[in-house]
């Protein structure tokens, strides 16, 4: 990681999904390292920064995590603007979470840049095999239906 407040590029993430898919421990692990889990709600949104250097040049993430409940759409829906990625997450463990990502996908439509990246994640994939309620290729076959470059379980 970088530490130096200066930096080249900015570059504006946002994490969506359904409420309690784990948007705020990815979050936390990529931004500081940690993990918990306690499952604690996000109340309307909240943020990191992430210094990183990449080919030399410092780029400054703003990754900005969403309250997945419904109450807070309103709200969450201003932050698409301006973002540049998009990170859809789902719960391996929960096939509801996983259907509801067509939902978030009309909503990055009505709300975000029509050339908005998005990265699909298949979150809780450390559960035992037994648990799971969404293969990794059902995972693999939605992101290829719905166009997305990457896909990571």
């Amino acid at each position: 990681m970088v530490h130096s407040s200066k930096y080249d590029v900015l570059i504006k993430l946002l994490l969506i999904g359904d409420s309690g898919v784990g948007k705020s421990c990815v979050l936390l692990r990529y931004s500081d390292d940690s993990f918990t889990t306690s499952f604690i709600t996000t109340i309307g949104i909240d943020f990191k920064v992430k210094t990183i250097s990449v080919d030399g040049k410092r780029i400054k993430l703003q990754i900005w995590d969403t309250a997945g409940q419904e109450r807070f759409r309103t709200i969450t829906t201003a932050y698409y603007r301006g973002a540049m990625g998009i990170l859809l997450v789902y719960d391996v463990t929960d096939d509801h979470s996983f259907q509801n990502i067509r939902n978030w996908m009309t909503q990055i439509r009505q709300n975000a840049s029509s050339n908005v990246n998005k990265i699909l994640i298949g979150n809780k994939c450390d559960v035992n095999p037994s648990e799971r309620a969404v293969t990794t290729k059902q995972g693999q076959d939605l992101a290829e239906r719905i166009w997305y470059p990457v896909f990571r379980d």
